[in-house]
């Protein structure tokens, strides 16, 4: 039988960034859960926003120790970017979704379209400078930092959007509705941002010597 300290071995070999990186994959499940049963039960919905929230601090927490404790990696560098497109797919999908969205505040299908098409965009890019160069470049740029956040906020206020509701005039919706605009923007502001990095690191990788022109094209 195997002793704890073996079954805890191979976390030894993680930083702590990267341990809470996990943490915040393996809580996508229970989210997803939650959200498809939170149309029956408020408290449902309640414990999908607890879960969320969590996962979203984590996602300041994981970034500040791997800053303050020096400890950066490439495998974290995958991990995070990871964690937070699977989140934020899945939240947008849901809150799409007939059975899972939340009532009077349904996410338009376009803005999940403009969600996962800018998410595949960088995915295939990354894919495309791999095979071409051999190497990836992983690095954040402001767009796609300000894309997260707005993601972020905008699925915490659809999921608290009925309370929000209840104040006055559906102040929810509204919020709700400023915000998938402004994430729509900063999903074709990111688009644009990583092109433009993928297309430098592409220009930059390739030899340039324009004296020597290749066979053939005299």
């Amino acid at each position: 039988m195997r002793t704890l300290s073996e079954i805890m071995r191979p976390w030894a070999y993680l930083s702590w960034p990267n341990r809470i990186t996990l943490v915040r994959l393996l809580l996508v499940a229970p989210f997803v859960v939650l959200m498809q049963r939170q149309q029956s039960r408020d408290l449902f919905r309640y414990l999908a926003v607890i879960i969320f929230l969590v996962m979203a601090l984590s996602d300041l927490a994981d970034g500040f120790l791997a800053r303050r404790l020096n400890r950066k990696s490439r495998l974290g560098a995958i991990l995070d970017p990871l964690a937070d497109k699977t989140l934020i797919t899945c939240a947008a999908l849901l809150l799409s979704l007939p059975h899972s969205s939340v009532r009077d505040a349904k996410l338009p299908a376009w803005v999940v379209v403009l969600i996962v098409g800018k998410d595949l965009w960088v995915v295939v890019g990354f894919a495309v400078l791999f095979l071409l160069t051999g190497t990836v470049r992983v690095l954040p740029i402001r767009a796609g930092k300000a894309c997260t956040a707005g993601q972020i906020l905008m699925v915490l206020a659809i999921l608290v959007s009925p309370e929000l509701n209840a104040v006055g005039f559906p102040l929810g919706l509204r919020v709700a509705q400023v915000l998938w605009w402004a994430v729509a923007v900063f999903c074709v502001w990111a688009v644009v941002g990583y092109t433009r990095v993928g297309l430098t690191f592409l220009a930059e990788s390739e030899p340039h010597n324009s004296s020597h022109p290749p066979p053939g094209s005299g």
